[in-house]
């Protein structure tokens, strides 16, 4: 195919039409000395293009081409030679005068200088009525090289055809490098943070997102070939590792292609696959013998192995996909289809036919595949935010849903818990009233019922009946920590009795600050602890002074009861008094300590 020389001759063919002052001329004819490596040199004419690797298959070499030509017949400020492909190392000489050098000519399988076009300004001074032009090439086994057709004409007309072609094979190669790049990197960022949220032991990621990210990197350094004249490694290693990324990508892509249909366990699919790793495993071997020992059929049979798998897969792919498949197996089935198209096209025109300097078209069909890869990320991310979008409004929903329910089961605890405090109140006092005032009216009528008890002894028996009632009464109503009012409550409720029985009751109480954890409960045991000592007092004691102390200890009370009585032995058994208040005071976490001698007795209650 000679689609680049039909361009050429169309466009000088316009440019010699639109203009008087200016001619392009297309070189073809040369005169060649060919020394093929360890050969003596062999002089003919040729024709251009002059295709190394087809005329010498096997053989590295060196050709100096002469191309003889007359100088335009108009004049033109500047002039330009444009060539589509030399090398693989070369130098341009116009009548004895260097023009450029590209690389060594004598170092054989070094730097690579024909995968781009060139673009070679001419002096005006240079040229004369006859003109030759030498044009000497370093050619290498397998790396495409030779001399194509110059053209030779005004630097302006020039530019155009050298900018159009540079633009096709380089620049276009730069697009496609860092489009496949960045796909590569996205996917394989995918693959490493998106896990199935529904395996739990084990992070399982989406092989998907693994074999598109591996086919792009490949592909990245394959098509990236084109742009490095000085390969990282010499040839044929370098030969070896660009071949394999073809077949890397070409594997992972299929490989990926069976994972967006979701036939892994189909079995035409699974043959597929294993046609396919097979093909890649025994790539290195096989392509080691091409480009080592000069086998160039074997590369081209190994191309034709891959072409005939995809082209034997993308009927039934295309066909399912027309039948019954998602969007995204479409996608891919369109990708898939055309660059099997053009892989054809391309493993023709490189590996079968004569043409040279031709541009292969796989290296931006293959941007198809990176947007359908872009086309199940977003659609995928659109299936998942409108799955999260759901997914929050029933959960919206349904936290609504038990709000409500909350709502109702807290106003049901709350009654509930109402009810209990009611319940457990009307207990207390009814268990105050029993233990309390019950018991002191039982020995009230026992009293009387023996006919030995005085008026005296009934009365106050009754007396004390009264004052533990009203104090369970104001117990009702005790503030929470304020043992100050609690004092002040039994003072107002004890101290007649204390008048009466000729007892002179002394208030030392200083500013109390509430105690934090003296909650209601423990308020009603320490009304009782300090009612029992006050009792004991006016019944047992015979005391003439009774004194109630108070004051603060750190962030708790320390609250005294001290009579000048008659005293009594405090480390006897306690009697039923004193051991209530211990039981009371065990209760609420508070200390209590009795001492007592004749003419002075002090209980001592610490609140911590």
């Amino acid at each position: 195919m000679r689609v680049r020389g039909l361009w050429c001759g169309l466009v000088c063919g316009l440019l010699w039409w639109g203009s008087a002052q200016a001619e392009v001329q297309e070189l073809r004819q040369a005169r060649a000395v060919v020394t093929l490596q360890g050969s003596a040199p062999v002089q003919s004419g040729v024709d251009l293009p002059y295709h190394w690797d087809r005329r010498h298959p096997g053989l590295a070499g060196t050709a100096s081409f002469e191309i003889d030509f007359a100088a335009p017949a108009t004049a033109a400020d500047a002039y330009a030679i444009y060539i589509p492909r030399l090398g693989n190392a070369y130098e341009v000489w116009l009548n004895g005068n260097l023009l450029d050098r590209k690389g060594d000519l004598s170092r054989y399988n070094g730097s690579d200088f024909a995968k781009v076009p060139r673009f070679i300004p001419v002096a005006t001074d240079l040229l004369r009525a006859e003109n030759r032009l030498l044009i000497r090439v370093r050619t290498d086994v397998g790396r495409r090289g030779g001399l194509a057709a110059s053209v030779l004409g005004p630097d302006q007309e020039v530019e155009l055809l050298f900018k159009d072609d540079y633009n096709w094979r380089a620049t276009g190669t730069l697009v496609v490098v860092v489009l496949s790049f960045l796909v590569a990197m996205v996917a394989l960022a995918l693959w490493i943070t998106q896990t199935d949220p529904t395996r739990a032991f084990r992070a399982v990621r989406d092989p998907m997102y693994l074999l598109g990210g591996l086919a792009e990197l490949f592909w990245t350094v394959r098509v990236g070939d084109v742009l490095i004249e000085n390969p990282l490694l010499p040839w044929p290693a370098w030969g070896m590792v660009t071949v394999m990324m073809t077949g890397g990508w070409l594997t992972c892509m299929g490989s990926f292609c069976v994972r967006v249909a979701g036939w892994s366990e189909l079995k035409p699919a699974i043959w597929f696959n294993r046609m396919n790793w097979t093909l890649f495993a025994t790539g290195l071997p096989l392509i080691a013998w091409a480009l080592v020992f000069a086998s160039p059929q074997v590369l081209t049979a190994w191309y034709g192995a891959y072409a005939l798998t995809f082209t034997c897969f993308i009927g039934f792919f295309s066909w399912r996909a027309l039948r019954h498949a998602t969007p995204s197996h479409r996608v891919v089935a369109a990708a898939l289809f055309v660059n099997v198209l053009v892989g054809l096209r391309d493993w023709f025109v490189f590996r079968i036919s004569p043409s040279y300097a031709d541009n292969t078209l796989l290296r931006y069909s293959s941007v198809l595949f990176g947007l359908a890869l872009a086309y199940i990320v977003i659609t995928r991310f659109r299936e998942v935010s409108a799955q999260a979008r759901d997914l929050m409004n029933n959960l919206s929903a349904r936290i609504s849903q038990k709000e409500r329910e909350l709502g109702q089961s807290y106003q049901k605890l709350e009654q509930l818990a109402r009810e209990q405090e009611r319940v457990s109140e009307r207990t207390r006092i009814l268990r105050d009233m029993h233990d309390g005032v019950g018991a002191h009216l039982s020995a009230a009528i026992r009293q009387l019922q023996s006919g030995k008890a005085s008026t005296d002894d009934v009365l106050q028996t009754l007396r004390y009946t009264l004052d533990q009632l009203k104090l369970s009464i104001d117990a009702m109503h005790l503030l929470p920590g304020d043992i100050g009012s609690l004092l002040a409550n039994l003072r107002y409720r004890l101290e007649p009795r204390f008048a009466a029985s000729d007892i002179e009751l002394q208030w030392v109480v200083g500013p109390l600050e509430p105690v934090a954890h003296m909650d209601a409960n423990a308020m009603r045991q320490l009304q009782f602890m300090v009612f029992e000592a006050l009792s004991n007092v006016l019944q047992h004691s015979q005391a003439t002074t009774l004194a109630i102390e108070a004051e603060m200890d750190g962030a708790g009370v320390c609250l005294r009861v001290v009579d000048n009585g008659r005293g009594f032995d405090a480390a006897a058994a306690p009697r039923k008094g004193l051991l209530a208040m211990r039981e009371r005071a065990s209760a609420i976490g508070v200390v209590i300590a009795v001492q007592s001698r004749p003419g002075r007795t002090a209980v001592e209650i610490r609140i911590p």
